[in-house]
């Protein structure tokens, strides 16, 4: 007899059909995470918001979506990824609706929040059917795909929202959602396999308190950007979060079946991936937000013209994430995500140095194609190692901790960024000038954040990685340490010969 199990694992899989059903829900995710950015103005002023009313616009989708991430990851495993992630997409693309729909400010920050209880699903289970889907090479092309959409959606979301509040109206930027969200359930009944559900049941003591003590340090750390990070409620919720976050780790210490299992973190190169994408996050977070600002109210662009002023960006980081498993294969994965990291480091330096007389060219562009080209390095791998090792049992969750590292990086780095912006302006006059102030001081902090992320890559996955090789293991597999390293004159003889062969 062929069991539920046997029939999953004969069924052909239409691989292509899977990572595009996967990289355009993810897409949609990325897309209304930066969308928001350049249409902030035109909303505020269509629904007559206050600026604490505008900043949990974004504050509701950061707080939802970081606090249900592990519990989404684990609801995947438990009740079958294809059923639940087809569940994230009706919910994020209702949620889309809503917003576009928006009559007034609760209705708006409500429905963001909704959203980002549908992108906490779609997330985790979207890498985990890339990871139980596709092996060896055909995974680390799936896994450059996926990265590079990560870089794409984030830039294009900037050109989207400006062109629709230029042209258009903001809510165009959130109508996009559902016609994509409709085809994409369309597919996904049809060609995303059914694996079969794990056994047990759901860590109810761990899915609460790492839901509640997420959430208490993203409540936390967006209410220190607004009020302080002395405001009570800030203080209480970082309380909270210690408190509660302490508690889940006794709990999954215990657990039977542990919502995050901390064996996960047993692994050097898995921890260095978690530590280095919350620093790297916390980083470009701030970039994409502070140098959208600089942008329209320093050098007086459109937001049509901010938005496109990413644009060479986003074709660079595409452009470079296209040849990362060719490199990955000639140098390694910790090779090409160090180079990547510091690649982004320079060029964050030097954008920081941004004045009110800088040029878009010298002073933005350029900076911008130095990061563009480091995301394009540093993603794949980042994601790479940090499901490295994972088990087909694991792999909800340990796509869930990368996505949860993601998301904190980003609300941390994003209050500490504001916090340190707002101390910078305080005395300066002017628009622009103060905007420059805020823009320059942040990106000096993000810039410590990536310093901190290269760190982070160099003390603890490069020797772990090192060591594997000269263990004869290669956890990625793919070239990983300096025994089997190729240097540059070797990897020329290999194109040498490739092309002799072809002719």
């Amino acid at each position: 007899m062929t069991t539920t199990t046997d029939a999953v694992r004969t069924t052909p899989l239409h691989k292509g059909a899977i990572l595009t059903i996967v990289l355009v829900s993810y897409f949609m995710i990325l897309l209304d995470n930066s969308v928001i950015f350049t249409a902030l103005p035109s909303l505020q002023a269509d629904l007559t918001l206050s600026s604490t009313e505008l900043a949990w616009v974004q504050d509701a989708y950061t707080l939802v979506f970081g606090g249900l991430l592990l519990l989404g990851a684990r609801a995947g495993d438990l009740l079958g990824r294809k059923s639940v992630f087809i569940f994230g997409l009706i919910v994020f693309a209702i949620a889309s609706l809503l917003i576009a729909l928006s009559p007034a400010g609760w209705w708006l920050i409500t429905a963001r929040a909704v959203q980002g209880i549908g992108a906490a699903v779609i997330a985790p289970s979207a890498l985990s059917l890339i990871t139980v889907s596709f092996q060896g090479e055909e995974r680390a092309r799936a896994v450059a795909w996926y990265s590079a959409t990560a870089g794409i959606g984030a830039s294009l979301g900037l050109v989207v929202g400006g062109a629709a509040a230029s042209w258009i109206t903001w809510r165009a930027g959130f109508f996009i959602n559902v016609p994509i969200g409709i085809a994409m359930l369309l597919l996904a009944p049809r060609f995303l396999p059914r694996a079969a559900k794990l056994p047990g049941r759901f860590d109810i003591l761990g899915a609460v308190t790492s839901t509640v003590g997420v959430g208490s340090l993203v409540f936390a750390i967006l209410h220190a950007a607004e009020s302080g990070w002395t405001a009570a409620p800030t203080l209480a919720g970082f309380a909270a979060a210690a408190v509660v976050l302490a508690l889940f780790v006794l709990a999954e210490a215990r657990a039977a079946q542990p919502i995050m299992p901390l064996r996960l973190f047993a692994s050097r190169i898995r921890t260095g991936a978690y530590l280095a994408r919350l620093m790297y996050m916390g980083a470009m977070i701030g970039f994409f937000f502070f140098t959208s600002q600089f942008l329209q109210e320093a050098l007086e662009f459109t937001p049509l013209q901010a938005g496109f002023a990413f644009l060479p960006m986003t074709l660079v980081n595409f452009a470079v994430a296209m040849f990362i498993p060719r490199l990955t294969a000639w140098f390694g994965n910790t090779a090409t995500l160090l180079i990547g990291v510091a690649f982004t480091l320079a060029g964050m330096v030097w954008l920081s140095r941004i004045t009110t007389d800088s040029d878009y060219l010298l002073a933005v562009a350029l900076p911008m194609l130095l990061i563009g080209i480091g995301q394009g390095f540093a993603f794949a791998p980042l994601t790479n190692f940090g499901i490295t090792g994972a088990t087909a049992s694991d792999a909800g969750a340990a796509s869930g901790v990368v996505n949860t590292f993601h998301q904190v990086g980003s609300s941390l780095g994003l209050g500490i960024l504001v916090a340190v912006g707002t101390a910078a302006e305080a005395g300066v006059t002017g628009t622009a000038a103060a905007v420059t102030a805020e823009a320059s001081a942040a990106l000096t902090v993000g810039s410590i954040f990536l310093t901190l992320s290269l760190l982070a890559a160099a003390v603890l996955i490069a020797p772990a990685t090192r060591a594997a090789s000269r263990a004869g293991r290669d956890p990625l597999g793919a070239n990983t340490g300096p025994s089997r390293g190729r240097s540059l004159i070797t990897v020329a003889k290999r194109v040498f010969a490739e092309k002799e062969n072809h002719a």
